[in-house]
């Protein structure tokens, strides 16, 4: 997947989301987002920096803490390593129109190797250091139905994992500035 695709679907005239060509890392390591989107269908997009833009994977359920839950991660298009950065609205008519939430934000770690690797082999098993998200998770393709973009998000068994806790009922607002889903599509 390329950046071709996700500036396809977008009309940057209507849209406040990035453009393509913006942004690069600066901070040496590499980053995580997790963006709580409510367009069609309330969905969690969970974002990692590789090769400079965004690998995303739309998370139906949204991210677990307990590692007995295994999440259906399906692989979406690139996008823009700025993204990262976007919270607001997505216009009636454009792709995704609804509003979007930074969820959680941080830097990750891949465990063994390097995140282009893993990816190119079906098994990312990193460490997250967010404001929500920590300690150890996988990103396990299954190809479920012959599907490539099928994936498993799972939480690894360490200190940071809890099989009580539902993490998305216990912190919903946002990481970055703390509104709600309503007060982000009220701006």
């Amino acid at each position: 997947m390329t950046l071709n695709e996700y500036e396809k679907k977008r009309d940057f005239a209507r849209t406040g989301e990035p453009k393509p060509e913006a942004g690069a890392n600066t901070r040496g390591q590499a980053v995580f987002v997790v963006q709580r989107h409510k367009s069609s269908r309330l969905h969690y997009d969970f974002r990692l920096e590789i090769g400079g833009v965004l690998k995303s994977w739309a998370i139906p359920k949204g991210p677990s803490v307990n590692p007995s839950q295994k999440r259906l991660a399906v692989m979406v298009e690139d996008h823009p390593y700025d993204y990262k950065d976007f919270e607001g609205v997505i216009p009636e008519g454009e792709y995704g129109a609804g509003t979007v939430m930074i969820w959680d934000e941080g830097t990750y770690a891949v465990v063994e190797g390097d995140a282009a690797a893993a990816l190119a082999a079906g098994v990312i098993k990193m460490v997250l250091d967010g404001k929500k998200l920590k300690g150890i998770f996988s990103l396990v393709q299954t190809r479920m139905g012959g599907k490539d973009e099928n994936w498993l998000l799972i939480k690894g068994k360490d200190d940071h994992a809890d099989r009580e806790e539902d993490i998305l009922q216990r912190k919903p607002d946002s990481a970055r500035t703390g509104r709600t889903m309503e007060e982000i599509t009220q701006q």
